[in-house]
């Protein structure tokens, strides 16, 4: 095999890997139950990496045991269409044993980094939980400062249910305030790309310049600013 031909079979294997769809499950649950848990969290964050607007964590507690013909529809929110995202946010509410949610304002990632204020925003999420959580599943990170057991799960959001139901609470309720901010903010397509850096939000930043909810620290918006 010529060494062209195994580089296209190399290529076509890696964007196979990176579009493959994966299917929440209840592994990591079903592990922490056998340990005698009944209120495991999952916590997911949206919007770390827009140029406008807050980054929102959600925490969820789902029950142990739950049969519903929505659940296997569950999946990372960036997986799924807005529509279904509001099908999903809907039945999480409604089925969900507690939901916490943080937001923390451009402003705070400006000034405390962008890190800093999502630890806080899924600080915040815990803390709104009621029944509290006794256990913690994280999407990646984890909270050394939060006084409970946890784990970071590594493609959390796509691999394990309760934090993918996490995923789906953060983005819709973000989403929401992105809509709102739109109708503050007008001119700048914050309803439709949701402060993420498209081309039609950078259009707009050279045009119109930052607007107070721009996170003046994010690159994108020094370059524009010191023009």
């Amino acid at each position: 095999m010529s060494t062209t031909v195994k580089s296209m079979l190399k290529k076509r294997v890696a964007g196979t890997r990176r579009s493959r769809i994966y299917l929440p499950s209840l592994a990591e649950e079903r592990k922490l139950e056998a340990q005698g848990y009944r209120l495991i969290a999952g916590i997911d964050e949206v919007g770390r990496g827009a140029l406008a607007g807050p980054v929102v964590a959600a925490a969820v507690i789902m029950p142990c045991r739950m049969d519903t013909p929505w659940q296997n529809q569950v999946r990372d929110s960036k997986q799924l269409t807005p529509a279904k995202r509001e099908l999903l946010s809907g039945n999480i509410y409604k089925f969900a044993t507690a939901i916490g949610t943080g937001t923390v304002s451009h402003e705070a990632i400006d000034t405390r980094g962008i890190m800093a204020a999502t630890r806080l925003a899924m600080k915040l999420a815990i803390a709104h939980l009621s029944p509290s959580a006794e256990t913690l599943l994280i999407d990646y990170l984890l909270l050394p400062e939060v006084p409970l057991p946890q784990k970071g799960v590594v493609n959390g959001d796509s691999l394990c249910f309760s934090i993918a139901c996490a995923s789906i609470i953060a983005k819709v309720t973000r989403d929401h305030l992105m809509v709102e901010l739109d109708q503050v903010y007008p001119g700048y397509g914050l309803a439709n790309h949701k402060g993420y850096g498209t081309r039609e939000h950078i259009a707009c930043l050279c045009r119109l310049g930052a607007s107070p909810i721009h996170r003046r620290s994010f690159k994108p918006l020094k370059d524009i600013i010191e023009k």
